[in-house]
């Protein structure tokens, strides 16, 4: 096989994902983004790293966005959204923080393929996202991909669709968003 194979069957299995995402869950999610003072997002490992990418777009729409441990982060007050992405919903890391957040009154989302999870109990609303746990049994979810790509993949995606609804919804463009743009590049 080669990589151009690999590449289209990553593309297919994307696409299978999209008619598993709630529409309900996606909007919840863009009102909850809405409504709230400053966003939060956080996530370890590559979920982490989609999560800052949908940081970065949301800091471009003009919304107080912030990426959980980053030293520019704000703090979390009533009235802030944590989004948490998160495969299994146990990542150890991220528990305490979802807790606290509780505490500080915030309202918790989970971008998650476990919605039964430590982090899925806690969350205020859930976004499920299809994918394959990285510990998954053999036959458990079909996906020629290693351990989580599919739920990150998945998550960037999603991410950028949410991004677009917001975008419908305040009626703001690409153009608008440059102006926003980091330019000391």
């Amino acid at each position: 096989m080669n990589t151009t194979h690999y590449l289209k069957t990553i593309i297919q299995e994307l696409q299978g994902t999209v008619q598993a995402i709630s529409e309900t869950e996606a909007d919840q999610l863009v009102e909850e983004i809405l409504k709230a003072k400053k966003v939060f997002v956080v996530g370890a490992g590559r979920s982490g790293f989609m999560g800052k990418s949908f940081v970065m777009r949301m800091m471009h729409m003009g919304i107080d966005a912030y990426a959980v441990g980053e030293t520019v982060t704000a703090n979390l007050e009533e009235g802030d959204l944590l989004i948490v992405g998160t495969g299994s919903g146990e990542t150890k890391s991220l528990v305490p923080i979802v807790e606290k957040a509780k505490i500080l009154g915030g309202t918790i989302a989970a971008v998650t393929l476990s919605p039964d999870s430590t982090i899925g109990e806690l969350a205020d609303l859930t976004v499920i996202l299809p994918g394959a746990p990285k510990d998954r049994e053999e036959g458990e979810y079909e996906t020629i991909q290693p351990m989580g790509s599919l739920f990150e993949q998945t998550s960037l995606l999603f991410y950028d669709a949410v991004i677009l609804r917001f975008m419908e919804k305040r009626e703001l463009n690409s153009k608008q968003m440059y102006g926003k743009h980091a330019n000391l590049e």
